[in-house]
């Protein structure tokens, strides 16, 4: 199974997304929340400038999916909002590979890693980024057009990356 462990980690860490995905987009805003999603929702449509200090990328983002509703207005706001379901569905597969990487550096530190540490690893990445994708911060984010999700996303790619780099080093000789 070690020998796998790359292949089972990439394997697992993208049925976690496809959970989180599918969830999300069966539970996306089909319309405007409250608040600011209104607003980003037409700024993005319109490529128009928030309020300070503004989201360009979630925008211009956004303005690229409004592209696949193809003039249908009705559909705008929605395709706006699936940017806050994609971000956020990568965000929970960065996160399972963010814990991964934990354990695997934890487990690693008692010795070789077995086939028990292994699936020990494995479980805790999944339950833990699970546990995140069904959280009610989380998941309220997920579905509406707002910047958290983007957020989100970069912070966790950039941990993620911080972890990768990491190990990359300590592997060199």
């Amino acid at each position: 199974m070690q020998k796998n462990y790359a292949k089972l980690n990439n394997l697992i860490g993208w049925l976690v997304f496809a959970v989180a995905a599918v969830t999300y987009l069966l539970t996306v805003e089909p319309t405007a929340s409250f608040w600011d999603c209104g607003e980003y929702i037409a700024t993005a449509v319109g490529l128009q400038v928030g309020h300070p200090p503004g989201a360009p990328f979630f925008q211009l983002t956004g303005n690229v999916l409004s592209q696949f509703a193809f003039g249908d207005v009705t559909q705008e706001a929605f395709m706006v909002n699936l940017v806050s379901v994609f971000s956020s569905a990568f965000t929970i597969l960065f996160l399972f590979w963010t814990i991964t990487a934990l354990g695997r550096k934890f487990a690693a530190s008692y010795g070789e890693l077995n086939d028990a540490r292994i699936i020990s690893i494995l479980a805790s990445g999944a339950v833990g980024a699970l546990a995140y994708t069904f959280s009610d911060s989380f998941w309220f984010s997920a579905e509406e057009g707002e910047v958290y999700a983007m957020s989100s996303f970069f912070t966790a790619v950039a941990f993620w990356a911080i972890l990768k780099w990491e190990h990359e080093v300590e592997r060199s000789p």
